[in-house]
């Protein structure tokens, strides 16, 4: 079955456009974003986190980028002042519920009314379950889960009084594949889907909207910094897979920030997560027991 018209019935991004809007091409959508946000981003320091400060930085945003490396922190906000962008940092761990208060309050103190949050920081950890170390699990969940549960709940109560904000979840179409010897990232990356699913209810009509964005491979500094107990799933071998994807951090970053603006809830910026969150929603058990297990070769951050 063609991966177009299984589907059809939930929102796609291709890497090209979107898919057709229900409104008539007459009528101009309004867009969730203004045209020069106040923005909170963790995970700023490389990777798409700096592909996200860059390209908001050309929109004219105010950011207020946060990560725990403090000298690819620097780099990145040079990168946004090289830009005309106006920009401030902080050191954050995300994990830590102190350090997302501190974000929070000194955020909220330059930008006063923050118009989109990116929950982005993220690890990742392989291996077998049973055998990967309970420390990296509980690793893993501070920053992947908590990170962005905390973000969530320190910012969106002032979006909703207001009436107006976006938040955007960096997931992955891990969510979806849930591939073998992947537990942890699988698991956490599905509590962020589940988080923002849920988000989705709650914010109808509030005028809040939320985003969850499940990429497929692409390059980042997410496996430079990964555990894992796996002889398969090593660093390496995610790092070639992420070479190999033409669709790289910075088209990731413009389509992400596309369908926030669209007020669209997915967003799978490559055909090869399309494809797996097609076959997981129509087939599910035969993708889980006959694919599943072969997805640790096509499924990642």
């Amino acid at each position: 079955m063609a991966i177009a018209s299984m589907t059809a019935c939930f929102y796609i991004e291709t890497p090209l456009e979107f898919a057709r809007p229900l409104a008539p091409r007459s009528v101009t959508l309004r867009r969730m974003l203004p045209a020069s946000p106040a923005v909170v981003l963790t995970g700023a320091a490389s990777g798409l986190g700096r592909a996200f400060a860059l390209e908001l930085a050309k929109r004219g945003a105010r950011l207020f980028l946060a990560d725990v490396d403090e000298a690819g922190l620097a780099e990145t906000a040079t990168m946004v002042k090289g830009l005309g962008g106006a920009v401030r940092t902080l050191r954050c761990d995300v994990s830590r519920l102190d350090d997302m208060k501190r974000l929070h309050a000194e955020s909220t103190d330059w930008l006063t009314d923050v118009d989109l949050l990116i929950n982005n920081a993220g690890v990742a950890v392989g291996g077998p379950v049973g055998e990967i170390p309970i420390e990296d699990w509980q690793w893993i969940t501070g920053i992947n889960q908590w990170g962005v549960i905390y973000g969530c709940h320190l910012f969106l109560p002032a979006m909703k009084r207001r009436k107006s904000g976006h938040v955007l979840n960096v997931a992955s179409i891990a969510a979806f594949a849930c591939a073998a010897e992947m537990g942890p990232y699988n698991v956490t990356k599905a509590a962020v889907v589940a988080l923002s699913e849920t988000l989705a209810g709650e914010l109808a009509g509030t005028g809040v909207g939320v985003s969850v964005l499940c990429p497929f491979f692409f390059s980042t500094n997410i496996a430079r910094s990964s555990r894992s107990a796996s002889p398969s799933v090593t660093p390496e071998f995610v790092e070639e897979l992420m070479q190999k994807t033409p669709v790289q951090a910075a088209q990731v970053a413009q389509l992400a920030l596309r369908a926030c603006d669209r007020g669209h809830l997915y967003v799978f910026p490559h055909r090869e997560a399309k494809g797996i969150a097609a076959l997981k929603r129509f087939l599910p058990e035969t993708f889980l027991k006959r694919l599943g297990p072969l997805a640790a070769k096509v499924a990642g951050p």
